[in-house]
């Protein structure tokens, strides 16, 4: 999966005011198809999240980081967002693969006879969770049994991806649903709710 973000250029102390972000501090909404917000050292707004996009057979390429209609996406939500900041200019744009799995948080399980442990599958939301997978990697190289070792996001994996075409499929028909309940004040349809029953996405 491919995520994009944009950034400012530094905005001046009168821009700043305008907009009342006096304790720095970052945020994200609460849609399914969300955007974060943070704000740098030295003054620029990054404006990311929305659109997810996956292509077919998936694969990483520096193709793939540039993607305009995204971009052109997250300036007019930019723009709704901070109406204020009109005459704000991108100064940055840019895009990347995020690690990802079926249940869209991260997973953990050791390899090579128990000598390496290993978390994927953050889904973007990595940062926030390295210490926590650290620690949690630390207690299964021990084998300790611990509060996190307990955890049924550590006892259990997530279910894989199917293969393509079914994968693309899926994926397609989730970002569909995801959209209309973003739309529909958040209601979750058939699809979307029998996702959550098997523990698929953000929700499971």
């Amino acid at each position: 999966m491919y995520d994009y973000a944009l950034m400012t250029e530094p905005l001046t102390e009168q821009q700043l005011a305008s907009v009342g972000w006096r304790n720095r501090q970052g945020f994200a909404d609460s849609a399914n198809h969300f955007h974060y917000v943070r704000l740098s050292a030295d003054n620029r707004i990054l404006f990311g999240g929305y659109d997810v996009v996956h292509t077919f057979r998936g694969g990483v390429s520096a193709e793939r980081d540039q993607r305009p209609e995204t971009f052109a996406t997250l300036a007019r939500h930019f723009f709704q967002t901070f109406p204020q900041l009109a005459d704000v200019r991108f100064s940055h744009a840019w895009g990347g693969a995020i690690d990802t799995c079926t249940r869209f948080s991260a997973f953990f399980d050791l390899s090579h006879d128990g000598r390496v442990a290993y978390a994927a599958g953050f889904t973007g939301l990595g940062v926030g969770a390295t210490r926590f997978g650290a620690e949690v990697m630390l207690d299964l190289l021990e084998g300790a049994r611990t509060e996190r070792t307990a955890l049924e996001m550590v006892r259990r994996k997530p279910l894989p991806f199917p293969p393509e075409p079914a994968r693309s499929i899926g994926i397609g028909i989730t970002q569909w649903a995801l959209t209309r309940a973003d739309a529909n004040r958040g209601h979750r349809n058939l699809w979307l709710r029998t996702l959550d029953r098997f523990g698929l996405g953000f929700d499971s």
